[in-house]
């Protein structure tokens, strides 16, 4: 299966078990891997066959914008959900770091695989 990459998404967004966290946003970093046959959209050139992964990325920033979250565990699961329902995503790899969170550390981060049944 080919694959698909989104690395670096980074999205604004109020994250965090802390009331601080609550007050205010904070940047959250994703990478996405997602399976897909690209073998349609190069035989047709035609975006209709491709994994539109402009959209997708639209989708991803509306859905982590939308609701305050207390954790990044939350925010890679309905990423996952979101890509494999509405974008027929056959499995996804998401990563979701928090650079913020810790502050002797880069940062700290989750990563989950998911498998459309």
């Amino acid at each position: 299966m080919d694959k698909v990459f989104i690395e670096g998404l980074t999205v604004d967004a109020v994250i965090g078990v802390y009331d601080w966290e609550q007050q205010g946003t904070q940047p959250l970093i994703l990478d996405l891997e997602m399976a897909w046959d690209n073998r349609p959209a190069a035989a047709s050139d035609q975006l209709e066959y491709a994994l539109d992964y402009d959209a997708l990325s639209q989708a991803v920033i509306a859905l982590i914008q939308a609701t305050p979250r207390a954790l990044i565990e939350t925010i890679a699961e309905e990423v996952a959900q979101l890509a494999i329902q509405q974008f027929a995503v056959q499995q996804i790899r998401v990563k979701v770091a928090k650079p913020q969170a810790i502050t002797a550390a880069r940062q700290a981060a989750v990563e989950i695989v998911r498998t459309a049944v």
